[in-house]
Order: C-alpha cells, then sequence, then structure tokens
C-alpha cells in the first residue's frame, strides 16, 4: 500500500510540473527594473510593468519576470508611455505637384517612428476632406505606428500654392461629416498657410470643430499686415484649441509671442495659455527660434506639447526628430518629467485619446524606454545659434500594442517571441 502511493505521489508530482511547464505565462511582457515616469499617475521611480493582450494590466515593484513570455531589461533606463508626436506630415504620396498631401515631402512613418520611441503621430492637416479615404488606404491602413490626423479644413488638403489660399474649399460641413464618419481617425482639424487678411479662414475651422465636437490647430500668418495673435487666442479660438509653432520668428510673417526689441514675452500670452490655449511646439524646418524660445520658457510658457512638424524638409535640418526636440527643451531648463509630459499625456489629453500617454491599468501598452546619454552635444536652430548641453535622449526599445516594435541593444530576452 505504501509502495503504491508512492508511485501515485510520484505520478501527480510528475502531472502538476508538466501543467506548470505547459501553462500560459501570466503576461505577455514584463518591463523590469526602469526608472518610471507616468505624469497621469504620479508615478516618478524604479518600478515593474506587465503587459498582456495589448494593455497594461498591473504597475509595481518586483513582478516576476518567469511569469512572462518576455522580459525587458529597462535597469538605468527611463520609462514613458509612448510618445505623441502631435504635428507631423506622414501622408507620403508620389504626386510631384501634392506638396504634404499624397505627395513627395512627406514620410511613411514606420520608417521615422519606433526608433525614437513614437508610437502614435498626427498627422496635421495633410489629407483634407476630398481624399482622407486615400491616405487611410495608402497610410494609415498599411502602417504599424498608429497614424490619427488633423483633417485639414482645404479639401484638398496641404497641396501648397494657391490650394490651399482658396476659401471657397474650406468647407466646415464637409470637414465636419468626413470627421465624424472616419472618428476612429480624426481627431481635429487643421488650418495652415493661409496667406490674406482676412479672418474667413479661421472662423470656417473652427466652425468646422464645432460641428464635429472637435479642436483645431493652427499654422498662423502669412498676412500682410500681421493679424493679432490676441485677437486670435481670445476672439476666435476656444479653449483647447492649438496655436503650434508658437517658437517661430519668421522674419515679419506672423505676430511672435515675444517682443523683438524688448525680448520680453508679450504679456497676453501667458493669459491665453491659462484660459486653455494649447500651445504646440511643431518645430519644423523654419518654425523654431531660440530667440523666441529662451525668453518665453523664462517667462514661464512652457509648451503644452512637444511635437516635430516632420516632413523632408525639417528631419535633416535643425530639427532631426522628436527625441532632438525633447532634448532641446530639456536642455532650455525643462525638466524631465515636464519634457515627457509634454510628449505623452498633454498630447493625449489635446487628441481625446484617454488609453494613450500613461500606464493606467488597461491602456494601450505604448511604451518608449528611453537612455539619457551623457556628452557634450550642440543643439542649434534655423539661424546657427547653439546651445551647448551635457544630456542628450535616446531611445534602447520601443513597444507598441503590447510587442517590441524596436530594440537598439537587445534588451528583451528573449528577443524575437515564437
Amino acid at each position: 500500500m505504501k509502495k503504491l502511493l508512492l508511485i501515485l505521489f510520484s505520478v501527480l508530482t510528475s502531472y502538476a510540473s508538466t501543467i506548470a511547464q505547459t501553462a500560459t505565462p501570466l503576461y505577455d511582457i514584463v518591463v523590469k527594473g526602469g526608472h518610471v515616469i507616468d505624469p497621469k499617475n504620479g508615478i516618478d521611480g524604479v518600478t515593474d510593468i506587465a503587459i498582456k493582450q495589448g494593455k497594461i494590466v498591473k504597475v509595481e515593484k518586483n513582478i516576476n519576470g518567469a511569469d512572462a513570455k518576455q522580459v525587458v531589461d529597462a535597469t538605468d533606463l527611463i520609462v514613458s508611455p509612448g510618445l505623441i508626436d502631435l504635428h507631423s506630415h506622414v501622408f507620403a504620396g508620389t504626386q510631384p505637384d501634392h506638396y504634404l498631401s499624397d505627395g513627395l515631402s512627406a514620410l511613411m512613418p514606420d520608417a521615422n517612428t519606433f526608433r525614437v520611441g513614437l508610437t502614435t503621430v498626427v498627422d496635421c492637416g495633410g489629407a483634407g476632406w476630398k481624399n482622407f479615404a486615400v491616405f487611410k488606404k495608402n497610410v494609415i491602413d498599411v502602417s504599424q505606428t498608429r497614424v490619427l490626423s488633423f483633417l485639414n479644413i482645404v479639401g484638398e488638403g496641404m497641396r501648397g500654392g494657391n490650394y490651399e489660399q482658396d476659401i471657397a474649399d474650406m468647407n466646415p460641413k464637409f470637414a465636419a461629416a468626413a470627421a465624424k464618419q472616419y472618428k476612429d481617425y480624426i481627431v481635429g482639424f487643421k488650418l495652415a498657410h493661409f496667406n490674406g487678411a482676412d479672418w474667413t479662414p479661421t472662423d470656417r475651422v473652427v466652425e468646422a470643430g464645432n460641428l464635429a465636437g472637435l479642436p483645431v490647430i493652427i499654422d498662423f500668418g502669412g498676412a500682410k499686415p500681421t493679424l493679432s495673435i490676441e485677437e486670435l487666442y481670445f476672439k476666435h479660438l476656444r479653449p483647447g484649441d492649438i496655436y503650434t509653432h508658437a517658437y517661430a520668428a519668421l522674419g515679419g510673417g506672423r505676430e511672435e509671442i515675444v517682443d523683438a526689441a524688448t525680448n520680453q514675452l508679450k504679456p497676453f500670452v501667458l493669459a491665453a495659455q491659462k484660459r486653455g490655449i494649447i500651445f504646440d511646439v511643431g518645430y519644423g524646418g523654419t518654425s523654431f527660434n531660440y530667440s523666441q524660445a529662451i525668453p518665453a520658457l523664462k517667462a514661464g510658457l512652457y509648451p503644452n506639447t512637444i511635437s516635430t512638424d516632420l516632413h523632408t524638409g525639417s528631419m535633416n535640418t535643425s530639427m532631426k526628430d522628436q527625441l532632438s526636440v525633447m532634448s532641446k527643451f530639456m536642455n532650455m531648463g525643462m525638466s524631465l518629467k515636464e519634457v515627457i509630459k509634454a510628449s505623452t499625456w498633454n498630447a493625449a489629453q489635446v487628441i481625446n485619446r484617454p488609453l494613450l500617454g500613461n500606464f493606467s491599468v488597461g491602456s494601450e501598452a505604448d511604451i518608449a524606454i528611453l537612455n539619457i546619454r551623457k556628452g557634450n552635444f550642440g543643439f542649434y536652430d534655423k539661424t546657427g545659434f547653439k546651445l551647448k548641453g551635457t544630456e542628450k535622449f535616446e531611445c534602447e526599445v520601443t513597444i507598441k500594442g503590447g510587442k517590441v516594435v524596436y530594440d537598439l541593444n537587445g534588451l528583451a530576452t528573449p528577443i524575437f517571441v515564437k
């Protein structure tokens, strides 16, 4: 009898061991040992994150890596929610006369996103209601990157030249109808590059915003004489609307936020931000100047959102990429936490995507694992003005939708999940 019991015990033990070995792991990924910065939830310290089926399922210290299919070692690294570029141009195409609307100056997103920690980009006005379906088919539907859109109030989109001066093609009702039809992708409306001394385009894009219940983002300027940005902030835009290229000096092409004569931030600008106007960087090829940014930040005008205005004309000039712009603002005095917040949770709130930009349980498992490189760096603008710095962001790992999509140095174990 005793021998029989020993045999039975041995069989049960072996069976239990087999079950344990073949059981489905609790998690798909555990990110271990990183310094997590999650501004929404007030997390700023070393902790672990567990992911299952594309969602955040646990954020706490000492999650057992043995319970996951894959472990990412984030020791001594910054673990941020996946970065969001609020102002990008990704409606890439083959049309030689279409600028950023199915044209040659826009860029397919996947080539420029994951390697810098971006998991979400918002195309900023490339498509209008007339060609949004083409943008969705050719770019959104074939990209791993999450691609959203500020729909251009111009039906033709951002084709440049006279197309963007055509007030007759700025149709709020058609734009709002497209936004409602494609509500999973269109997060607001864009007005850009209008050169007339006329408030009609501004009012039409805001009308589209009212009809669809969405914010607008405006690239303002070009009129001669210039239209008043104070009037723009307080009489035309609404709280939650976005003023992009906030730190640009365009040589008289638009009124600047810093008075060039006194080198002081104009007093109504902070009042506008307090009112709820969103100040976005939108760095671009020519839309950022230290002569504006340094005095503005010293006066307390920190950007609500940090973005690139990525296109072929900006990526190889002083802008580079999202991490380069973030590095510049940290070098000018923004804290690490503030810079990450402006590139994650703030942007998610502006586009009303509360499951992005944070590590709340149930949120999208989008993560950027960043190294802060130490060294001697030069951060310059379009004029050649340069600030020296000793810290610069570099992306080590990007996780999008619960999957490792970029791993610079093989920090995931196993590197590839079978």
